[in-house]
């Protein structure tokens, strides 16, 4: 007889436990069930690029819920398997080994892949992406014989894993092939900063580089080339060159998407009784002037769940939250609220000399987003000022001094 569940839900990173945690906690009683690829329970995905990587952390530090909950709350762990196939016909999903499992409601969680160099020698022993505990494993079994390791990309992973690779000890060279770190996320100032930051720590920061191969010895990297030539030496390939979303499947079966699943404000996709929530999910964003993008964060996974959650037990409420992202990199915490793309000004709050200083980005006269390095405060109180868009003459932003608090009560509505 067929395995069915009431909602299955494919994928065991943060959407997908906080679906199954969210259904109990809203008193839902019908069968719950989630699968994963992964051997292991939930766990929270930031600290294998920060405290994980640099053995600050233990795995049973980083576990979502402790690994009795799932029993405890009535959800079955179906893990080690992967789903290659959906009949949203049948209601029902296929796994790799040909288990046939039905559903009533299918929430799909499962994130994406990390996108892998395609240049000669990609394939090399010794080129790591940091996704998943086995990933960050693998690449802190090999640390100890690694004196210099080369990072490439300069988006938060690889300037996290950079960071930890330097309190281990090691050599490092950042490789990003734009003319700054960050530039998909961040304003000039802030990876201007960071540059400076990486570089007196000892990072060698290489911006404008473009890789042309890895070089390797016996099976193993031993270098990288860059397109002018240069090779650096090294023992370790990092890669963080972006997210692939998860789900083949899914548009196979039908669903509207091209750059992850398409759907709506409730996180439903074009097929029946199927939503799909976190880094997959691609939807028009208010805070992105509606545009329609993916998130890849822990905040937009946990949101979009809830709103799934909502919807399947006829509680209806849109997805309606606004971004947040952290990274920490020595000991530096940026904090952003958020989505600068698009600003047309940069306003300076406090001074980078003392790394203690926030970054008002403006569209049209209006807070849009706010990165804050090492002042919290300015982060909490500054999300008042990005959910409601607020106009705020510039130069009472840019007065350290003037609490955001204040200026959110000021010129709220």
């Amino acid at each position: 007889m067929e395995q069915r569940y009431d909602v299955l839900i494919v994928g065991g990173g943060h959407g997908g436990a906080q679906a199954a945690a969210s259904l109990r906690q809203n008193n839902f009683t019908g069968t719950v069930a989630v699968i994963s690829e992964e051997p292991d329970p939930p766990y929270e995905r930031p600290p294998l690029s920060k405290e994980y990587l640099a053995r600050e952390k233990p795995f049973a530090r980083i576990l979502i819920k402790p690994v009795t909950y799932w029993a405890d709350k009535g959800i079955d762990m179906i893990l080690g398997a992967r789903v290659t196939a959906v009949d949203p016909t049948a209601h029902r999903v296929t796994t790799a080994d040909g288990a046939a499992i039905g559903y009533g409601t299918l929430i799909w969680a499962t994130g994406g892949r990390a996108r892998r160099l395609a240049c000669p020698g990609h394939d090399l022993a010794g080129i790591h992406t940091v996704r998943s505990r086995a990933d960050a494993d693998r690449l802190m079994a090999e640390l100890d014989g690694v004196s210099h390791a080369v990072v490439i990309g300069g988006g938060y992973i690889g300037l996290e894993a950079a960071s930890a690779l330097v309190k281990a000890g090691k050599q490092v060279t950042v490789l990003e092939t734009l003319p700054r770190v960050l530039a998909r996320v961040a304003g000039e100032r802030l990876s201007r900063f960071y540059e400076a930051e990486h570089r007196a720590h000892g990072v060698d920061m290489r911006l404008g580089a473009v890789v042309a191969a890895i070089r390797g010895r016996d099976g193993r990297v031993c270098g990288v080339e860059l397109a002018d030539g240069q090779v650096i030496d090294c023992g370790m390939v990092i890669v963080g060159i972006g997210v692939v979303p998860a789900v083949e499947p899914l548009l196979a079966a039908g669903a509207v998407g091209s750059n992850g699943v398409d759907v709506d404000e409730y996180c439903r996709t074009s097929l029946p009784d199927i939503h799909a929530v976190g880094d997959c999910a691609a939807h028009a964003n208010p805070f992105a002037d509606g545009a329609r993008i993916r998130l890849e964060s822990v905040q937009n996974a946990n949101d979009q769940a809830l709103a799934a959650v909502k919807s399947i037990i006829g509680a209806p409420a849109p997805y309606h939250a606004v971004p947040w992202f952290w990274s920490n990199q020595y000991d530096l915490k940026l904090q952003t609220i958020g989505l600068s793309t698009g600003h047309d000004t940069a306003l300076l709050r406090g001074d980078p000399a003392k790394r203690a200083f926030s970054i008002v980005y403006m569209k049209r006269g209006r807070v849009v987003a706010i990165d804050c390095v090492n002042r919290v405060a300015d982060y909490v109180q500054g999300r008042a000022l990005v959910a409601a868009r607020m106009a705020i003459p510039e130069e009472l932003l840019v007065d350290a001094d003037r609490p955001l608090k204040l200026l959110a009560a000021a010129f709220a509505g």
